[in-house]
Parts: structure tokens; C-alpha cells; sequence
């Protein structure tokens, strides 16, 4: 199954709550009591996302974190590039030379595409999406489609 970890989505939470208040410097202790994490874990992810160059932080009295660039600027790639690495289906998605059986697989082109198409449609939903503070919501129009068509073939019970 894919599914991102419990950190990632905090991480999100995080810059989310970051993200509604780009100009204001936050403490980590703050962004816990705001977004009801705990300390700890906020302390742990604000390190990441700050290694990773998606916040920065001000020392001193005054000190805290904040979006390091425009939270439309911020890809949720880059959100879970952060945290998990790159997305990967499978090791030949990674790239070659990463499976012994590439040569004679059948079935890696495809699985490759489909990293490509997931990788895509994360690189088109921004931070500013994620957080509700874009005006234009994310729109997958494919996925859309294919999930309408899903609905007719399946009925609900």
C-alpha cells in the first residue's frame, strides 16, 4: 500500500500552521500547542524540514521558525523528499542498475512510468494547496476522470 508516514503528515501540519502565517517567526513550542503535536516530535521534524531547506530558523529571544520560501513554492514532492526520500514503487523505480533482473524484467518500463505519473502529481500539489490557502484547489483532472468512471462500474451497495 502506499501511504506516507504519520511524520510526513505532521511535517505538513507543521508548515501548514507555518504556511497561515508566512511573515510571523514561530517557536516550536507554539507550533505544538497550535497544532496539538507534541513538543518533541515538532522539535524533531522542524530539524528535517530545516536540513531539507523548506523552513529556516532565527536564534535568540526572538527565534523560531518559518516557510523558508512561499508556501506555493513548496511541492508536496519536496514535502515527502523531505522526509521518506524519493518516492519509489519499486527499485528499478529508483533508477537503473538498482535490480538484478532489469535486464530480462518485462515489467519495470511500466512500473517506472507510473513512479514518473505519482512524482508528477505531487510536484502539481503545492504546500499553499495543501494548507487550504490557494484560491485555485488542486485539481488531478485524469484522476478525476478515472475516479468518476470508477463510481459507474462500481454501484454502492
Amino acid at each position: 500500500m502506499l501511504r506516507i508516514s504519520r511524520l510526513t503528515d505532521y511535517a505538513t501540519v507543521l508548515l501548514a500552521a507555518l504556511a497561515s502565517e508566512p511573515q510571523r517567526v514561530q517557536t516550536a513550542a507554539s507550533l505544538a500547542e497550535q497544532t496539538h503535536i507534541a513538543a518533541p516530535t515538532v522539535s524533531k521534524l522542524l530539524k528535517q524540514l530545516q536540513r531539507a531547506g523548506l523552513v529556516s530558523s532565527t536564534r535568540g529571544l526572538h527565534g523560531g521558525y518559518q516557510l523558508a520560501r512561499p508556501a506555493a513554492q513548496i511541492s508536496a514532492a519536496a514535502i515527502l523528499d523531505a522526509l521518506e526520500g524519493p518516492v519509489a514503487l519499486t527499485d528499478c523505480s529508483v533508477g537503473h542498475g538498482q535490480c538484478e533482473i532489469e535486464e530480462s524484467c518485462r515489467v519495470g518500463r511500466v512500473w517506472q512510468r507510473l513512479n514518473l505519473a505519482i512524482r508528477r502529481a505531487l510536484y502539481d500539489v503545492s504546500l499553499a494547496q495543501l494548507a487550504g490557502l490557494d484560491a485555485a484547489p488542486a485539481r488531478l483532472p485524469s484522476l478525476e476522470r478515472e475516479m468518476k468512471a470508477a463510481a459507474v462500474r462500481t454501484p454502492l451497495r
